[in-house]
């Protein structure tokens, strides 16, 4: 499975992105998708989650009310809508998928994934 992200870009506090994260090259109807982050200097993190159902979606507490995960399976494709971003939202999005959600890791854990995308650069100015 091969994952292009897109749709970062520069936006004033307040303001809203949609993330966009095509998948290629596999059955995308089997795979669990999540968005990780790193800003600069830190470690990268969990966003958000969703199955290949949409049944199981999970968000990092701090995007909660905040932040959308969805997806078309139609289109291959799964959005993550940020609105009412603020500046500690900068960072470098990452979306990245798994055939099926392992007992050995949770959900929010990178090592759940196997298979990764290029990151988008989200901006937020205060």
């Amino acid at each position: 499975v091969q994952l292009q992200a897109s749709g970062g870009g520069l936006v004033q506090a307040g303001g809203s992105l949609r993330l966009s994260c095509a998948a290629s090259g596999g059955s995308f109807l089997s795979v669990a998708v999540g968005w990780f982050r790193q800003a600069p200097g830190k470690e990268r993190e969990f966003v958000a989650t969703i199955s290949w159902s949409g049944g199981i979606i999970y968000y990092q507490d701090s995007v909660k009310g905040r932040f959308t995960i969805s997806r078309d399976n139609a289109k291959n494709t799964v959005y993550l809508q940020m609105n009412s971003l603020k500046p500690e939202d900068t960072a470098v999005y990452y979306c990245a998928a798994t055939l099926y959600y392992s007992n050995n890791y949770g959900r929010d854990d990178e090592r759940q994934y196997d298979y990764w995308g290029q990151g988008t650069q989200v901006t937020v100015s205060s």
